[in-house]
């Protein structure tokens, strides 16, 4: 049985004078492109270059919306009114919209960043207030959310195309959330035992939780973050993987 997967990077996070990630090589090696809006990192001259330099990859454009936190890269966990959250997120996927629009295209999705993408991955108010968030701006767009998620619940409550989302590099606890940043086995540095449970991740439907139990899960979209220092290696090693296990590799919008 063939298996179709979307791979997906958070790009566009440089700004002003600082420079993250390797953009223009990962463009090249995705399908998704989750493109920062300016809050937790981003700014109007790098949403550009990253959306038109996406196009010209033939890549998806999405939203990747965040908490107001360029200090703590907007994984700082902060309290949160989910109307500043409907608000906030309505207001990035409309500056990127707008990008998309001077080249006469549309996003593909909406994606959370750091922080708040873990929250709404547990808060029912969070998750429906991102989810409102992306029906009201646009219903078509799709919703990528933690596999299993309350983001993913929410999104299908109210109608919208949702992708489950697994990770390649972070470590999962038995109730299927991700383990957090501050704990330290919360990153798998090994890229080899990474490759191995993403190849599980979607021909099995299972990942290994850090208490050693096997957990379910669902891997519409695998995240490969763009501001890992190897992610261009780990991200051809991954799609080389993908070849020998007759994996396609393809934009979620055209998977569902």
């Amino acid at each position: 049985m063939n298996h179709q997967i979307d791979l997906n990077s958070d790009l566009g996070e440089s700004f002003g004078a600082y420079r993250i990630g390797q953009d223009d090589q990962v463009l090249t090696h995705v399908t998704s492109a989750n493109i920062a809006c300016g809050y937790h990192a981003g700014d109007h001259n790098v949403m550009h270059k990253t959306v038109k330099l996406a196009i010209e990859n033939n890549v998806a454009l999405g939203a990747h919306p965040g908490i107001q936190d360029l200090i703590g890269f907007g994984r700082r966990v902060m309290q949160l009114d989910p109307k500043d959250v409907y608000n906030f997120t309505v207001y990035q996927i409309g500056a990127l919209q707008a990008f998309a629009k001077v080249y006469q295209t549309n996003l593909q999705h909406v994606k959370p960043h750091g922080a708040l993408f873990n929250m709404a991955s547990k808060d029912q108010a969070i998750a429906k207030a991102i989810a409102e968030a992306v029906y009201d701006v646009d219903p078509t767009l799709i919703l990528f959310g933690l596999s299993g998620g309350e983001l993913v619940k929410a999104g299908k409550g109210l109608g919208l195309q949702v992708a489950q989302e697994v990770f390649s590099d972070r470590t999962y606890q038995p109730d299927g959330t991700l383990t957090p940043r501050t704990e330290p086995n919360a990153m798998i540095e090994d890229a080899d035992e990474a490759v191995e449970r993403v190849i599980q991740m979607i021909t099995k439907g299972t990942v290994e939780a850090v208490d050693g139990s096997t957990i379910p899960l669902q891997a519409d979209t695998i995240c490969v973050h763009g501001d890992e220092p190897s992610a261009l290696e780990f991200v051809k090693n991954l799609k080389s993987a993908f070849a020998a296990n007759k994996i396609e590799v393809a934009a979620i919008g055209k998977n569902i």
